[in-house]
């Protein structure tokens, strides 16, 4: 088999997989999407490398790039959709039926339903500091005076309200990393 079909193979066999792991991280499916490109247009500049690895290995860097891609995804985005709205960019955008469909196979409605549960079940104090922080994206020390509170305390509530939403997903992780 010559490195183009390879490559393709890798694709056809991980492509969906990666897709759904980054859907289930972002609840975005256009995000997902661009996202999945970056991570095989990576693993296509290093196919040297990757196509002498096994199948299992290759899938495991797969989702190394992907999480990495995610993270990166994270600490740009704010910065990122201020300039492409300044700029006036338009960026192409999913087919409706694409997007319910990527919805579907991530299980993102059941998970935005079990989020929605488990936001509901966090104290107003963690809800408000979650808002401030995630939400409105102000940093801790303005999170804090607008609770009234110590910087310290304001972490310790977004902290705690992060981990019990992330001990929400962790059933969708696991199931979005292990499927072909």
């Amino acid at each position: 088999m010559d490195d183009a079909d390879a490559f393709s193979e890798l694709y056809r066999r991980d492509g969906e997989a990666v897709l759904v792991f980054l859907t289930r991280r972002t609840l975005d499916v256009e995000v997902a999407l661009e996202l999945t490109a970056e991570t095989f247009a990576i693993a296509l500049t290093s196919w040297r490398k990757l196509s002498g690895l096994a199948d299992e290995q290759r899938r495991a860097w797969l989702f190394t790039v992907a999480a990495r891609r995610f993270g990166r995804y994270l600490r740009r985005a704010s910065v990122e959709r201020r300039l492409v709205a300044r700029l006036g960019i338009d960026v192409p955008q999913a087919g409706a039926e694409d997007i319910a469909l990527i919805e579907q196979r991530a299980g993102l409605g059941e998970l935005r339903t079990a989020l929605g549960r488990e936001l509901s079940l966090l104290s107003s104090e963690q809800q408000q500091a979650l808002h401030l922080r995630v939400v409105e994206e102000r940093p801790y020390d303005e999170v804090a005076a607008t609770l009234g509170v110590s910087e310290q305390a304001a972490r310790a509530r977004v902290s705690r309200g992060l981990r019990a939403l992330a001990r929400t997903l962790e059933p969708y992780r696991a199931a979005g990393e292990g499927s072909s």
